[in-house]
């Protein structure tokens, strides 16, 4: 893409293959299925998931991943987005940035859990947030797993599914 002085300016997405680690529950640090294939995969297929994050270059990314995957994807751009979202219909898997403007991704995973039909459904921060102590916080929220950008999209499709 050229900027208005005609320089050429990269842009890249934050999914950089084999960089990305992640807790789940029990605290256990796992690497991605190298047989993992991308494609629609039998646990996905008529799925619904929320992605949420201000950037809309990450949603966009997550949506096409979770989409060829199987996934029935709806984003949202902010954290009223996704609650209004919720409330209107289920999803099968919720995931979202911590660090947006006016209501972060913990105060969204406190809220969603106190909605009927949410309070185990399974929720995974993809964030740039990467302390222990972020890591402590997302669980503590709610979340059931977090994940830190740049993020492995077979770590994020194996993930998703053992929740």
């Amino acid at each position: 893409m050229l900027d208005p002085h005609r320089s050429l300016v990269s842009r890249y997405l934050p999914l950089q293959p084999l960089l990305s680690q992640f807790v789940t529950n029990n605290q256990n640090r796992t690497t991605p299925s190298p047989q993992r294939d991308l494609l629609k995969s039998a646990f996905a297929i008529g799925r619904k998931a929320l992605v949420v994050d201000d950037v809309s270059d990450v949603t966009e990314m997550l949506s096409v991943l979770l989409t060829h995957a199987g996934y029935k994807v709806v984003t949202a751009a902010s954290a009223r987005a996704a609650l209004e979202a919720a409330s209107k219909q289920s999803f099968d898997v919720i995931i979202s940035d911590i660090g947006m403007p006016e209501m972060n991704g913990y105060q969204l995973a406190r809220e969603l859990r106190v909605l009927p039909g949410y309070e185990t459904t399974p929720m995974v921060a993809v964030t740039g947030y990467s302390m222990f102590d972020d890591k402590e916080r997302s669980k503590s929220a709610g979340f059931s797993a977090h994940l830190t950008k740049p993020i492995d999209p077979r770590v994020l499709l194996d993930l998703i599914e053992r929740l």
